[in-house]
């Protein structure tokens, strides 16, 4: 075999072989094809997309490329929670300790920014000292100790996907349901899981952008992680507009802080609780949806979730108390703040994409490979569709770099906002 043969087969839309994915999945790790033949081999991905087998091939090929971790001998039930990605999504900053609160061991792999989406492992690094590389053992042990661990991709974990995954971010190869659904869940068979809920996220801040892709994309996530052997509960959930209203990373987790502290937006608050009662479910410690929404939301009312949080970081960062990990994430030096300038109305619209794009352009994501993000920029988001909006009302918060980087973002920000003269009710969460 040879990697020309491959890109030239999927070009034409030939099905492949176990063989030959296993081939291309072992050259990416061991480095012995070139970046650009890859690159072509995902381009002719997108368009001559994998079938269901070849998508369960790949995502099995990706979790062999490294070591698994074995979770055997802790306490069950081990549960991972994953989003397949969206503009100011930081819910496994919320979910991770509540449902650990709650007796699931959470012991998690997750991954950098794509696009627009933020990352969790991007996040979590604007936390000094905070260490996103646990080995194998490491992420076990803590698991066992506290109930809840988290690593970022490791030369020992999925290292084939680590590599995909920066590439696919740089060559306009995000977009593809089989190359999502291989990414997402080869890292959850690395990581140990056996069941693992997924928030498919749909709207203008989200890699689906219509219902109908998210739901296929959805299917496509169930049946991929049957055929590998993966219990996959799936919610779609909304995503055209911000989650909450911080985007950015510092920002973000601040923004979590303050919601295990029982504050926060309440929509995002609203959208961890239910993703919480769906995933009590899915490990066994609720009968239903909605005994599993009211668990969640005694942990989190009485502060179980945020000592558990308090453990979580202190363990990973050394960071004794979330107090001062607020204190200490890194602040912006310049900030602006944007008023509405219009009439009197309703916000109708707050286009996730458009504030993705602008924290990409201050610096909060990647554009090239390897690029350094900023983790002090991004935008807040002061207002939510449905909200009644008056002339002078401040409507976004900017974080940047100096005043160039502010001007440049304001230019962007002036399309993400759409006022309706007459009433609109606020979009469901779930879809």
């Amino acid at each position: 075999m040879n990697a020309l043969d491959i890109i030239a087969a999927r070009r034409d839309g030939r099905v492949h072989t176990e063989e030959e994915i296993r081939f291309l999945v072992h050259a990416v790790t061991a480095g012995t094809i070139p970046d650009y033949q890859v690159a072509a081999w995902l381009m002719a991905a997108v368009l001559r997309p994998l079938g269901v087998d070849e998508t369960a091939w790949l995502t099995r090929a990706m979790a062999d490329s490294g070591e698994r971790v074995d979770l055997t001998g802790l306490p069950k039930p081990w549960l991972d929670k994953h989003s397949t990605g969206g503009v100011g999504d930081k819910t496994t900053l919320v979910l991770l300790p509540l449902l650990a609160s709650c007796g699931i061991t959470m012991a998690k792999m997750s991954g950098r920014g794509l696009g627009i989406t933020g990352g969790t492992v991007d996040k979590l690094e604007s936390v000094p000292g905070f260490r996103i590389n646990l080995t194998p053992e490491e992420l076990k042990e803590q698991a066992g100790r506290i109930g809840v661990a988290i690593t970022g991709q490791t030369p020992r974990l999925a290292p084939a996907d680590g590599k995909l995954y920066a590439l696919r971010d740089v060559t306009a190869t995000v977009a593809s349901i089989p190359l999502i659904v291989s990414s997402i869940l080869s890292k959850k068979i690395a990581g140990g899981a056996e069941t693992v809920v997924l928030d498919v996220k749909c709207g203008s801040g989200a890699f689906m952008t219509e219902l109908a892709s998210a739901r296929q994309l959805a299917d496509c996530l169930r049946e991929t992680g049957r055929l590998c052997g993966l219990d996959v509960w799936t919610e779609i959930t909304d995503m055209s507009q911000p989650l909450g209203e911080a985007v950015g990373n510092a920002l973000e987790v601040r923004e979590a802080i303050h919601t295990l502290r029982g504050g926060g937006p309440a929509r995002f608050r609203e959208l961890c609780l239910l993703l919480a009662g769906e995933a009590l479910m899915a490990g066994g410690k609720a009968s239903e949806r909605e005994s599993g929404y009211a668990m969640a939301r005694e942990a989190l009312d009485e502060g179980k979730a945020y000592r558990k949080a308090e453990e979580w970081f202190f363990a990973q960062s050394g960071i004794a108390s979330l107090e001062e990990v607020d204190a200490r994430l890194p602040v912006a030096p310049s900030l602006r703040v944007i008023v509405h300038e219009g009439a009197s109305g309703w916000v109708a619209e707050v286009d996730a994409s458009q504030v993705g794009e602008a924290v990409l352009d201050l610096g909060g994501g990647r554009r090239e490979k390897g690029q350094a993000i900023d983790p002090s920029v991004g935008v807040e988001c002061l207002v939510a569709v449905g909200d009644r909006i008056e002339p002078g009302q401040p409507v976004f918060r900017i974080h940047a770099s100096g005043e160039p980087a502010a001007d440049h973002a304001q230019g962007r920000l002036a399309s993400a906002l759409r006022v309706s003269e007459s009433r609109v009710e606020a979009r469901p969460l779930i879809l």
